[in-house]
This record gives structure tokens, sequence and C-alpha cells, in this order.
């Protein structure tokens, strides 16, 4: 149920306490002895509070020294490219881990203009530095990015990305999360430190223009000429966030009709609308969140949004509002593949296995494969990297796409791209992305698509995460005869950790929340509301069946 201030501007109430934060981090010791207060990496690294002792100096010391321990276990001698976004835990940890990078000698490459970098920057970074090396070449490069993304204020996040220069995968995140929670436990004997002005001063410390590379090599990948040819009136709201400078520069660069709606930066979000549960969060694909956006949706063609660092993105038009990240996945999915004649004919399409299948009956209407892959973002590096895949979409509003010739773009979520191809499409085709997605349900039908959450015990979530097909002895869903009983993906055959079931016209997967105790059921019909209602209710009594007997 959402909070009664849902979509209302924050109040004094709301707002952290910015030097209480930044000494918490300081000052507190974590007991690993609590699970919430261990490294742990997640789909998007460790994020948590210094408020609650999950996010410390002691566990971004740790963490960056565990991560130079790995990299040299792999063989990584390059450059490491280092972000941060805004929020107020992002410079303290910035500032940790120069101090341990260059006590480890570490050549580290930082912003040269002191300010924030988005995700896809130091992506597009970590590429362009390795583009042409072997994979077994010391000079690769890989990157660290300070963010907790769309996270509340209180929150910091720390990731780390290989020199594929995506998200790392479990391999190398249990590795380092391993390590960084022996050296706490050590006290942090063997971390290797420097003071912060020596950081900065090392020969191993440089400076790397991440806006200029990145803003510049945009042409490659999004028609701006055609945006720019159109006049296409854009909006862009980083929500207070890494692409706060990004979007200026790209609007002055490319000489495009686009005005920053909102450039302040502040450490509280004092500026933001509520999320759906009355908490700060810059989560650009709510509709409460993206509040002041959609009220204002008349003054642009089109209006976009971006995450604290600027992996996700939101798209609002005057005639829909806010699009459903599934919608617009499948508009781009569709808009791309019959815009990019560079790429060849068996370049795949990724979606993950809880998006929509409206991308399904796309992919099946162009004639392309289609790569269904676990939740994480993570799956698509491979196909990305190699140009096998052209689109990776998340039902969470992350995405990234090829170049126009068909090489790597980037192997992280990208929201900037994202946003820019909605004027793209817009420029080209004279119609807006939600105009395209009803033309689409025109098409191949209107899918009702919702998650919901079900109680469940750790035990219970460990048995969720490790179903097998077998366990599931139930042949109907919802009036309709199951098809499939999904625990791996399609696409790689990799552990779903949880459970896909699918019918001729709606499906459910189930999977454990991995921060509390519930799970998750997404869950969509063909057939509209009523039957999604009927599919959710089935669902729950088809798992928690499975997880009681």
């Amino acid at each position: 149920m959402a909070h009664d201030r849902a979509g209302q501007p924050a109040q004094a109430s709301d707002l952290i306490d910015v030097p209480h934060l930044v000494t918490a981090y300081y000052t507190t010791w974590p007991d690993l002895d609590d699970p919430g207060q261990r490294v742990a990496f997640g789909t998007s690294g460790h994020r948590g509070s210094s408020l609650t002792g999950a996010f410390t100096e002691a566990h971004i010391v740790a963490t960056t020294q565990a991560i130079c321990d790995y990299r040299a276990s792999q063989g990584t001698a390059g450059p490491l490219f280092v972000g941060r976004d805004p929020h107020g835990l992002s410079e303290p940890a910035w500032a940790s881990a120069l101090e341990v990078l260059a006590g480890n000698g570490v050549t580290t490459l930082i912003d040269d203009r002191d300010r924030y970098t988005p995700t896809p920057a130091v992506s597009h970074a970590i590429l362009r530095h390795n583009r042409g090396r072997a994979t077994d070449d010391p000079a690769l490069a890989d990157g660290i990015v300070v963010t907790p993304s769309h996270n509340p204020p209180a929150d910091g996040g720390f990731k780390y990305n290989p020199p594929h220069g995506g998200p790392a995968d479990t391999d190398a995140t249990t590795w380092i999360e391993n390590r960084a929670n022996e050296l706490i436990l050590a006290r942090l004997e063997g971390v290797k430190r420097v003071p912060l002005a020596r950081a900065l001063a090392a020969d191993t410390t440089a400076r790397y223009d991440f806006l200029g590379s990145y803003v510049d090599d945009l042409p490659t990948a999004v028609n701006l000429d055609a945006v720019r040819e159109a006049g296409v009136h854009v909006g862009a709201d980083p929500l207070g966030g890494a692409s706060v400078d990004y979007w200026g520069e790209i609007a002055d660069r490319h000489r495009l009709d686009l005005t920053v709606i909102n450039p302040l930066v502040d450490a509280t979000w004092r500026f933001m609308t509520l999320d759906w549960d009355g908490k700060i969060r810059m989560d650009c694909s709510s509709p409460s969140a993206m509040a002041s956006l959609i009220a204002n949706r008349e003054a642009y063609q089109i209006s976009t949004g971006n995450d604290a660092d600027a992996d996700r993105h939101g798209i609002v038009t005057p005639d829909a509002g806010l699009m459903n990240p599934n919608h617009f996945l499948a508009v781009a999915i569709q808009y791309l593949f019959a815009h990019r004649p560079e790429w060849g004919a068996q370049v795949a399409i990724g979606k993950t296995l809880v998006s929509s299948s409206m991308i399904d009956r796309v992919a099946a209407a162009l004639g392309r494969t289609l790569l269904e892959v676990p939740v994480g973002f993570k799956w698509f590096v491979p196909g990305l990297l190699d140009g096998s895949v052209g689109f990776g979409g998340e039902e969470s509003a992350g995405a990234s796409f090829l170049r126009h010739d068909g090489t790597v773009w980037t192997t992280d979520k990208d929201g900037i791209l994202l946003a820019l191809l909605a004027s793209e499409i817009q420029a080209v085709t004279g119609k807006s992305p939600s105009e395209h997605y009803a033309a689409l349900t025109a098409e191949h039908g209107d899918p009702a698509y919702a998650r919901i959450d079900a109680p469940a015990s750790r035990e219970q979530k460990a048995v969720l995460a490790k179903l097998s097909p077998e366990q599931v002895t139930a042949t109907e869903l919802a009036g309709e005869p199951i098809i499939a009983k999904l625990t791996e993906a399609p696409g790689n055959g990799a552990a779903i950790g949880g459970l896909k079931v699918t019918t001729g016209s709606a499906w459910f997967a189930a999977r454990p929340s991995g921060t509390e105790d519930v799970y998750k059921i997404y869950a969509e019909s063909f057939r509209g509301p009523e039957h999604l209602a009927t599919v959710q209710a089935a669902a729950k009594e088809l798992v928690d069946g499975v997880l009681s007997s």
C-alpha cells in the first residue's frame, strides 16, 4: 500500500543529517556476527548505511584492498578508473578507496573536474582503454564506482567492474567479499594505505576526462543529428545525480534543444518527491519519485530522468506520462532492430526472465533470437562485448545497446543512452515512444504486469532458491495448462535462483529477496488485470505449497 505522502515534496523531517551520517562512517566498527554488517555483494556491489553499521570506513578500506588483491591474482595491472555519485557517503568512501589504491601502487584515474561520474561513463572508459587488447594483456583496465544507485540518501554503495567493463560476476564478487570480511576480522591487518593528500599527489594517481570522452562519443551509438535537425524539445532531470554535468554538455556539444530541468545537487535530496513508501529514493521508474516531471510533462516532447549513478532511465511523454520500463524496453527493441542496418541478422535481443513477454512477441515478429537470462545485468556482458547481443535490458529500467557499427558501447546499464534514444525515436518517426507502445499492443495484445511480495522465512527462501522443476507438480495455472516450469534461464542455462512458470497467455516468476524475509512474485497476463490477479493468487498458492512440502 502506498504511503499517504507518496508523490508529495519532501519535508524537513524526511531529510538525513549528513554530518551525522559521515561521522558514523568513520567511527562505527562493523559487527560481522550480524549478517547485515558483513561485506556482501548483491547484483550491484556492496550497499548499506553507516547508521546501521553496514557501510563504514572499515568496509570500504577492506573491500578496496580485496579488489587490489583480486586484480593482482587475475594479472590485471592496468589503470583502475574510479567514479562516484553525489550520495553523502560516496565522497568519504571514494577518499578511503584512493588511500588504499595508492598504498598498493595501483594506477588510478579519477575525474579531471573533481566531479561526479555516472556508471556508464566508467564502463565506457574501461572499454575504451581495453579496446584491441588481448584478454590476457596485463595492461587491461578495470574500475570502481562508488554508488548505491537509486537507494535512499542514507545509503552508500561500492561496486567493482572488471576489464570487461560490466558488473563483476559471482566468482569475482564472492572472492572479493570473502577477502574483505577476512580483513575486517583481522582489524585491517594486511591493508596497505597512505593518507589522502599523499594518495592524490602520488605518481600513480592521475586525472581522466570521463565527461568529454563519453559525451563526444555518443553519436557513435545514438542518432543525435536527427534529434537536433528535428528540433525535439527535451527536458532532462538528473534527479540530483551523477549525470548533472553531462546533460548540459550533451546539449551544448551536440547543439540540442535540451533543458536541464533541475541542476541542483544536495546530499539530502530535499527537492525530491517521496517514493511509494514515503522514503526519498531516486528511482526514475517510480511514478511517485518522478511526480514532478510527470506533472510538467506537457512542457517537453520528451522528458527523462536518471537515478543517482545514471544507469537507469525514466521516459515521460505528454500523451502517457511516465512509461512503464517494460513498455519502453519493447519499443526500444522494435525501433533499434529496424534502424541499425549494420547490426547483423544474427544479433540477438537480451532480456531478463522477469521482463515482459511483450519483448518475446516483438522479438518473434522481428525474426530475432531472444536471449532470456536470470536477473542481473552481468548476464548480458559477454554478448554486448562481442556484439552478438544488440540490446540487453532489465525490467527495472536498466539497459544498453551496441554502437551503430555493431560494436560494444557499454557493458553496464546506461540510463543516459536510453534517455537519448527516446528522443531519437521521436525525431526519426515523428511519434512518441508511448505512441509506439500503443501500436505494439494493437498488434500483440495489451499485457498487465505487476510484482508483489509474499512472506517467507530464511529457510523457505533457501528452498525456493534451489528448486528443481520436478518439485512443482501442478499442471495448471489460473485456468490454463502449464507449458514450462523453469529453474534455469533458457538463454544461457544459468540458475535463476527461483522458479518461473508459463502458460499460453501468462507467466509468473518467484525469487527470494536478498534483504527481507519475503519472496517476490513477478507476473504478467495478456488477458488483462483480472486474470493477472488470478495468476498472482495461484502463483502464491503454488509456491507456498512447494515451500511447505
